[in-house]
């Protein structure tokens, strides 16, 4: 399965947010975290004292206006429906353009599969510290949306 988001950037862009590969929802969308019940926008909109942005074009101008380059690792993958244990025969995502467009001053991964990848395949070209945030996933219930948020709060410090 190919990747079939183009990531989201600009030079103004300053923390750069990687999951790990689009849902079937988000795949069905064309736009990142397109599952209702993945918490992401709802996360993100609260560390920025925002409105939850509802549309495509709502996402991408709330990632711009916010400093925020948004991308998955995985470029191409064998996955079953949804289910990050499934991934197998990863390719990762070229970020080094990302990194050259924009100047990023941190990297976070959202959820433990993301950031074990990346450390794996991403690291040792780009040599850039990532941080480890808790996934967003619908699967992670043991986090509650105020529990998210305190710990994503992160990625304004940084901006």
């Amino acid at each position: 399965m190919l990747h079939p988001i183009d990531p989201v950037f600009d030079k103004d862009s300053r923390v750069l947010i990687l999951g790990s590969f689009p849902s079937v929802k988000s795949r069905e969308e064309g736009f990142f975290y397109g599952h209702p019940q993945n918490r992401f926008w709802k996360v993100t909109a609260r560390v920025f004292g925002e409105e939850v942005p509802k549309t495509v074009d709502e996402k991408k101008a709330f990632l711009l206006r916010n400093h925020i380059a948004l991308w998955d690792v995985i470029g191409s993958c064998d996955i079953e429906g949804s289910s990050d244990a499934s991934i197998r025969n990863v390719k990762v995502n070229d970020i080094s353009h990302i990194l050259k467009t924009a100047r990023i001053k941190a990297v976070f991964l959202n959820g433990r599969k993301a950031y074990s990848l990346y450390q794996k395949y991403m690291y040792p070209d780009v040599k850039r510290e990532g941080i480890c945030l808790p996934s967003t996933s619908p699967a992670n219930a043991m986090w509650s949306v105020d529990k998210l948020t305190a710990e994503w709060k992160q990625i304004r410090i940084t901006v």
